[in-house]
């Protein structure tokens, strides 16, 4: 808190109305905007109406009315006087204005006589009877004259009539009480309030005894009742809000006081009924359910954009009720936030020393919204208060949260180290009243295209603050403009998104459920079926739930920070609760989806099928018989080992680059500025200045920003990796399956008990395992079509197939790899005679002359058929025949058996990315923690996938790990 004035509460108030065609809505609570300069010679500034009001005739404009130079008072009532000349021009105006006297000297500049330094000037006989000239003389306050001197000593004046009345002499009456108007005036009267009318509470087991209440209360609310004088009417009003608005119907304290002059007073100000002539606005009216029909009746008759300049102005008083200056609210008066802000809030902790050496007297603003059409006058909107502290009969009233119960009131003030001094002005208070709260509300109209806005509210708490130590002692203060709007309908849209999309989710679900049935080939729901669904569904309702929100945040992103007219406003952060509960059941559901997508990848059943066949027979000596038995040449075993290890390299590739992706967002976010776009703020600079103010960030908005930057990242790396990199670099999927042909080795994938992929390499060349010659020779002939084609069915070069199986062939497949599953069970199911690598040898065989006898039609019970897939079939991810008879064998040319990979689940990956980065960042507000900690969550999970896929290759595809480098 720089400096503790009005101007602190709208540091930057940088909204510009745009007036529409139609009249004023609000008329009965705008003003036109005048000021004392505005006035000229023949008007004075009412402090009270805060306009210019014409004086009569032979009268001049000072801070009221008076009579020109050379004429006297001839009628006064207080609020109006009728002036005359003096018949001769050697006389002067007498000092109260109300005769003409000959001077014993020069008549002054003022129209007065004009005594030498030292002298004291005479008007009246010691009697009190008036001179033909002035002289000095002794003041009598008896009978005839009644005079006395005044404040200052300087002259003799006629007692006030309160005086004269009470005690025919210039002493005020024993059953009567004297008190101070002025510096000038004293008057004596018979007052019937009662009450503790000097106190101020500061909590309900302590009040203060006010020196100043105590010494300028009476007297405000006597000459604001009885002589209608402005500054005392002011001066009242000051003293009841340093009272909080508060009143009672027990004690007539100051509010009690000020409400008894107003029902009093006759006529209004500025034709506004609640604002009575001579009287200062603090109150709207006590009916209930008026603050209501004031804040949100009729909208204001303007629009406004976020740009422009401060248009919020306030009438300024001192505590004695003098009207001290307009002064405009905004611009750099307070700099807690940029000139060109929209929102904005500040925390300022300041050291009681400072306030109370800083503000001996509290200073007391009536706020105002400037209107101006062009061409025409500027008028004044008052801006309504909702005091917090407000009580009546000691019950709170505004601190409810329905406004039907709200009683607007009008002027604040920021601090009040007055009230809180018992025993001498000058002494140190025993409490202050400081404003620890302002906050100016304006509610944007419900589907608005022009930037409607209902009036503004301005609302206040204050905090009473024992002084103890004020060389210690600190307060925390806050000031914030706010701009809502009705957030319902968008919270009904969502909700129906959400419906709708959660009922697409769910039959989604069921639909995959159904395919993993049929895939498993089990006909049962049972509670496997059911954890099943329920892991389907959380991953489909995670999809929602990422839809919506990021489809959220980027609606806010889009239409709050490009917006021209003001249509749209974010969300308060309390708002914001519900869409964090979003992102936060997003991610979790996300997270399950991930965790089984991993743990399938990492159970999938594979083997390699050698098609490499011996070239000759060796001969082999047998012992004890002296003779040569003639066997086949072995088949080496190098080829299967590197197709398998190149298996396994690709099993974590992905189609985006992790670390470079990482360091992307972070330079578009942290570098290029583009956090800058979750501030608070309509606009969209990506650079703020060092000494500008930071609003705070919209959770919304970061997310959007943050998301948004991570998938365009990631999905320009897609692209780049599809179009460019695959075509014109390396493409390590088609190359795995060309390795495969090369290899003579096929490669069956079972993601499913009886669903899964197969990838055909036998060789067009009927041998792989020869040398570089024949090997070149091969490549070369096929080269030249000088060969047949790589695919299964004949005259094809498709490789890859999604294959559905028969229970019988899943039953042989696991009968025959049963025995190396066994070393693995329970102790009784091993055979301990039995050697494990004659059994993992005898395994491999086995299944190897089985697959490849079922590759080449040789069973015809286990038999299979190839065919193209339905395109409803691939839409859905669901096989409509069921393998009874014959596996079917689907023709796959998109590669498919990628989705026991990385690189077939990109989508599902750069989703859980996205939403863990988010989620950090959300926690921590800290782009850059959010960045590592998904880097190291990247790299975490990477090596989980390498390290026990590597261990389920070795045990599916029976080669020893130790060969998988």
């Amino acid at each position: 808190m720089a400096t503790v004035t009005l101007r602190a509460i709208v540091c930057s108030f940088s909204i510009i109305f745009l007036l529409k065609p139609n009249g004023f809505s609000c008329q009965q609570f705008s003003i036109t905007f005048q000021q004392p300069t505005d006035c000229g010679v023949e008007s004075y500034f009412d402090i009270s109406s805060l306009s210019c009001v014409k004086c009569g005739p032979n009268q001049v404009n000072r801070l009221a009315c008076e009579c020109q130079t050379g004429f006297r008072v001839l009628v006064s009532n207080g609020a109006s006087i009728t002036c005359q000349q003096c018949p001769d021009a050697n006389q002067g105006v007498t000092q109260d204005g109300y005769g003409c006297i000959h001077c014993p000297g020069s008549v002054g500049d003022n129209g007065k006589c004009q005594c030498p330094k030292g002298s004291v000037l005479v008007e009246r006989e010691w009697n009190g009877n008036p001179l033909n000239e002035a002289q000095c003389e002794a003041c009598n306050a008896t009978e005839p004259a009644f005079s006395a001197p005044d404040m200052t000593g300087n002259r003799c004046v006629r007692c006030e009539d309160s005086f004269i009345n009470s005690s025919q002499s210039c002493v005020c009456g024993t059953s009567n009480i004297q008190v101070r108007i002025s510096d000038i005036w004293c008057i004596c009267l018979h007052l019937h309030w009662s009450g503790k009318l000097e106190c101020i509470c500061v909590t309900q087991a302590l009040s203060v005894t006010s020196l100043w209440f105590s010494s300028f209360m009476y007297s405000s609310a006597a000459a604001c009742l009885l002589f209608s004088n402005r500054t005392a009417c002011q001066s009242l009003g000051n003293m009841c809000v340093m009272n909080m608005h508060s009143s009672s119907t027990i004690n007539n304290d100051a509010c009690g006081l000020y409400n008894t002059v107003y029902r009093a007073a006759q006529g209004s100000s500025q034709d506004i009924s609640y604002w009575r002539t001579n009287l200062p606005w603090l109150y709207y009216g006590d009916q209930l359910g008026l603050a209501s029909r004031i804040l949100q009746n009729e909208p204001l008759p303007v629009g406004f954009s976020f740009k422009g300049t401060q248009k919020l102005r306030a009438a300024v008083y001192s505590v004695r009720g003098e009207f001290l200056r307009w002064e405009s609210v905004g611009g750099g008066n307070l700099q807690v936030g940029r000139h060109d802000q929209f929102l904005f809030w500040g925390q300022i902790h300041k050291l009681f020393l400072r306030l109370l050496n800083g503000y001996p007297e509290p200073v007391f603003y009536d706020v105002f919204l400037v209107i101006q059409k062009p061409q025409e006058d500027k008028r004044l909107l008052a801006v309504p208060l909702l005091n917090i502290n407000q009580q009546f009969n000691g019950q709170f009233t505004n601190q409810g949260s329905s406004m039907n119960n709200w009683y607007l009131t009008r002027r604040l003030m920021l601090v009040d180290t007055l009230s809180g001094r018992e025993k001498s002005l000058s002494s140190s208070p025993k409490v202050i009243r400081v404003a620890s709260n302002i906050k100016i509300g304006f509610q944007l109209v419900t589907n608005t295209q022009k930037g409607q806005v209902y009036p503004p509210l301005m609302t206040v708490t204050y905090s009473d603050i024992l002084v103890t130590d004020p060389t210690t002692q600190t307060v925390t203060v806050s000031f914030s403009l706010e701009y809502t709007m009705d957030q319902e309908e968008a919270r009904v849209k969502t909700d129906i998104a959400l419906g709708v999309l959660g009922g697409v989710a769910v039959v989604h679900s069921l639909l995959k459920t159904a395919s993993w049935k049929r895939r498993i080939a089990s006909p049962l729901i049972d509670l496997q079926t059911i954890m099943k669904f329920l892991v389907f569904y959380a991953g489909d309702l995670a999809n929602v739930f990422f839809i919506i929100t990021v489809g959220t945040g980027l609606y806010w992103l889009i239409f709050f920070k490009a917006q021209l007219f003001v249509s749209v406003l974010l969300p308060l952060p309390a708002q914001e609760e519900r869409f964090v509960v979003y992102v936060g059941c997003a991610f979790a559901l996300k997270t399950v989806q991930f965790l089984h997508k991993l743990f399938v990848q990492l159970s999938v059943d594979i083997f390699f099928i050698d098609w490499e066949r011996p070239r000759s027979k060796a001969s082999k000596h047998v012992e004890g018989s002296g003779e040569a038995k003639s066997q086949a040449s072995p088949v080496s075993i190098w080829r299967t080992y590197f197709v398998a290890n190149e298996w396994n390299e690709i099993q974590t590739i992905r189609k985006i680059n992790p670390t470079f992706q990482v360091i992307a967002v972070l330079f578009f976010l942290e570098v290029v500025g583009f956090s800058n776009l979750a501030l608070r703020d309509p606009s969209s600079d990506l650079h703020l200045s060092p000494e500008a103010y930071t609003p705070p960030y919209s959770l919304i908005l970061r997310y959007g920003v943050a998301s948004a930057m991570w998938l365009c990242i990631g999905l320009i790396q897609i692209t780049f990796f599809k179009v460019i990199h695959e075509r014109f670099v390396e493409d390590k999927i088609r190359q795995f399956v060309d390795l495969c042909s090369i290899s003579n080795i096929s490669v069956l994938l079972l993601s499913h008990r009886c669903f899964g992929y197969y990838i055909h390499g036998r060789s067009v060349h009927g041998h792989a395992d020869t040398n570089m010659d024949e090997m070149n020779t091969n490549l070369k002939r096929e080269a030249e079509n000088l060969c047949g084609q790589r695919g299964l069915l004949p005259n094809s070069d498709t490789q890859t197939f999604q294959i559905s199986i028969t229970n019988r062939l899943r039953a042989q497949y696991d009968r025959i790899i049963e025995p190396i599953n066994w070393r693995s069970g329970p102790s009784r199911l091993v055979d301990a005679s039995a050697n494990p690598c004659e059994q993992s040898t005898n395994a491999y065989h086995t299944m190897n002359r089985f697959l490849g006898s079922v590759i080449d039609h040789a069973h015809r019970e286990m038999d299979y058929i190839v065919k193209d897939k339905l395109l409803f079939e691939r839409i859905i991810g669901m096989e409509f025949i069921e393998p009874l008879d014959k596996s079917i064998f689907y023709n796959d040319d998109s590669h498919s058996f990628a989705d026991v990979l990385f690189y077939g689940n990109e989508a599902v990956l750069l989703i859980f990315d996205t939403l863990f980065f988010c989620v950090v960042d959300l926690g921590s507000q800290n782009f850059i923690l959010a960045a590592v900690l998904t880097y190291l969550q990247q790299l975490v999970f990477r090596l989980i996938r390498n390290g026990m896929g590597r261990r389920n290759l070795a045990s599916k595809t029976l080669v020893d790990k130790r060969f998988l480098i």
